[in-house]
Parts: C-alpha cells; sequence; structure tokens
C-alpha cells in the first residue's frame, strides 16, 4: 500500500524522493512481472529522476492486454475506454489491491473539491451498465462517487440515449432531498440536463435545491454547439441555492484512481501521489511553462504496468502558487494532439 496515499492530503507539499522511491519500486515490479512491458524497457535501471522513469504510451493499450503476474496480485475484471475514433477500445486489467488503491485516491480527491456530506448520487447511465463483468469508463467514473453518496440512483432507460431520462425518479429525489449528487458523461449530462429540456415541474422542483454536479469526457461532442464552460456551468445551476457547483474533471481509462479536477481558478492539480510531465511531441524533452505531450504517472497500479503513461493530450505545467490555495504542481489542459484520435472518455 502506498505510504504517499495514506499519510497525505491529496494536494500539498511532497515528499518527491519518497514518490521517486516508490515509482522506482513499482517500475520494478512490473519489469520483472509483466513480459511484454519487459521487452519495450529490456535495460530498465533505477531512475535518478521521474523524468527518467519508463513510460507507456496510451495508444499500446488497444493493441496489447498487459498483465502484471506476482503471487501478491489478484487480477479481478478488465476496464474498458469509451469507443474511440479508430472504434478500438483500451482494455486496463484490474486487481484487487489496485483497486482498493484507486478507490481511496478517486475519493480524496473528488472529496476535496464536492464535499463529503452523504446526498442521492444520480448517475446519467442505465443500471444495466453494470451487469457485465467488463467494467465501462462512464460507469467506473460514477462509481468513484459511490462512498459520497447515501444511495445511488441510474436514470437513464437506455445507456446510449440522454433523452430517455426517467424524470418521475428524479422526481420523487427532489420531494425528499434538498441537496443531490449528479454525474455524469459531459455531452450526456448537456443533452439530458442543460439545453433545454428539463420539464417545467423539475425545473421547479430544482428551484432552491443544492446540486453538486461531476462530469467528465466528451467536450468534442458540444463544439458544434459552441458550448463553453461558462455556459454549461450557468445553465445547469441556473435557479439552484447557493454552493451548489459544477465540477469538470481530467482522467484516463489507463490511469484509472487519479483524476484532476478543474479548480476555481481554472487549473487542475496533481495529487502527492501522482505527477505530470510535459514532453516536447518531437524530442520528448522535458518542458516546463510551455506546452507539450502529458505524461501521466501514479503509484497505485500493482495488476498492471499502466502507472507512467505518455498521452495524446496536450498541456503546460503552471509555476507558481495557485489562487485557489491548493498546493503542489498544477498544469492547463489543452487539447489533442494533433491527428489524434478522439477518445470517448477524454475530457478535452
Amino acid at each position: 500500500m502506498t505510504a504517499l496515499l495514506h499519510e497525505n492530503a491529496p494536494f500539498g507539499p511532497r515528499d518527491d524522493a519518497a514518490f521517486l522511491a516508490e515509482i522506482n519500486a513499482l517500475t520494478a515490479a512490473h519489469i520483472a512481472g509483466c513480459g511484454p512491458y519487459a521487452r519495450v524497457w529490456p535495460a530498465f535501471e533505477a531512475a535518478d529522476s521521474v523524468e527518467q522513469l519508463p513510460w507507456l504510451h496510451v495508444g499500446l493499450f488497444k493493441s496489447l492486454e498487459f498483465r502484471t503476474e506476482s503471487a501478491e496480485v489478484q487480477h479481478e475484471r478488465v476496464l474498458n475506454s469509451s469507443a474511440t475514433s479508430s472504434g478500438v477500445a483500451s482494455r486496463i486489467v484490474l486487481d484487487r489491491e489496485s483497486s482498493a488503491l484507486q478507490a481511496a485516491s478517486s475519493l480524496a480527491i473528488l472529496r476535496d473539491f464536492v464535499g463529503d456530506s452523504k446526498r442521492p448520487l444520480v448517475v446519467l447511465d442505465s443500471a444495466r451498465s453494470l451487469v457485465s463483468r467488463d467494467v465501462s469508463a462512464r460507469v467506473a467514473a460514477a462509481m468513484s462517487l459511490k462512498p459520497l453518496a447515501s444511495d445511488l440512483h441510474f436514470i437513464l432507460a437506455d445507456a446510449g440515449d440522454p433523452g430517455s431520462v426517467k424524470w418521475d425518479v428524479l422526481s420523487g429525489l427532489l420531494d425528499e432531498h434538498d441537496e443531490l449528487l449528479v454525474y455524469g458523461f459531459t455531452w450526456m449530462l448537456w443533452l439530458a440536463w442543460a439545453d433545454d429540456v428539463l420539464p417545467d415541474s423539475i425545473r421547479r422542483a430544482l428551484a432552491g435545491k443544492r446540486v453538486q454536479f461531476v462530469h467528465s469526457g466528451g467536450w468534442k461532442k458540444l463544439e458544434s454547439l459552441s458550448v463553453d464552460h461558462a455556459t454549461f456551468n450557468a445553465r445547469l445551476t441556473d435557479g439552484l441555492a447557493a454552493g451548489s457547483r459544477v465540477t469538470d474533471f481530467y482522467g484516463l481509462v489507463e490511469q484509472v484512481g487519479i483524476v484532476y479536477p478543474l479548480c476555481e481558478a481554472g487549473w487542475r492539480h496533481v495529487p502527492v501521489w501522482a505527477d505530470v510531465l510535459v514532453r516536447d511531441p518531437w524530442t520528448l524533452a522535458s518542458l516546463v511553462d510551455a506546452p507539450g505531450q502529458l505524461q501521466l504517472m501514479n503509484t497505485l497500479a500493482r495488476g498492471a504496468p499502466y502507472h507512467n503513461v505518455l498521452t495524446e493530450d496536450l498541456g503546460r505545467i503552471v509555476p507558481g502558487a495557485c489562487e485557489c490555495g491548493r498546493a503542489g504542481k498544477r498544469f492547463e489542459l489543452l487539447g489533442r494532439v494533433p491527428k489524434a484520435e478522439v477518445r470517448g472518455c477524454a475530457n478535452v
């Protein structure tokens, strides 16, 4: 179990030497237990800095199923990314210990943004999505909020149709509760809730209620509608009680358990058990305060080597202290590498 996760608040000063030691040991375990990973990095030696650590390009998870075998690892299920423009999903092998660590990580990060009071969790998905042994990225994101919920309600009759909201279920919840936690993929949330589709009875029932919205993924699908963050947030919170807010988080199925919510000042923060680098797309040199390709790493992945991933997303490390008061590294998400696949679960 990672001491960095269990001994620290998510955002604050980090012991960089402890992080490097943990992720070096994790990398060595994956080299020893995963043949395909060892073939990618056959000459691995303990790194002197995070920039030297071996990584895998995110695209490899579409063509190979990485799995680390050891006596301590108990593999349980597979997590699938949402569909990409290629039609090929990433498949991430999960294990019992990693799942526990990832759940604790998501909870610590999201609680910092939405609080820890128990209220009903409303999910824009169908309950049938829970049946499959292979879990979708959308369901995994929703279930990361379950520890903050008093109870759980899936309100779509059809998981793929944002127009299939069971308004009677939502109406009943609003009759009984003054506060809700709502999760949906960005484009689903807009089409089901924010795009002037709420029935008048639901709009009246929402007036004065406190609602915390959490969403991820799918901004590409809203570009043609000219929907930006400000419009999205204002439409969702219109008429709600003070304290209602919208939390947008970025994350990858290949980095499950680590989410990067957008703070009040407009930046994304890195928890102490993770790190983010930016690399020049041409030279792979590490960059500071300049745009480049995001590399994401964390100390939570035991069952497969998805602990250090070079993404196809663009970003920039932002130096200095953040106005929101959270300490540690922060970054700006800028979009996708040109001609990269549109990822169904990417928040860009």
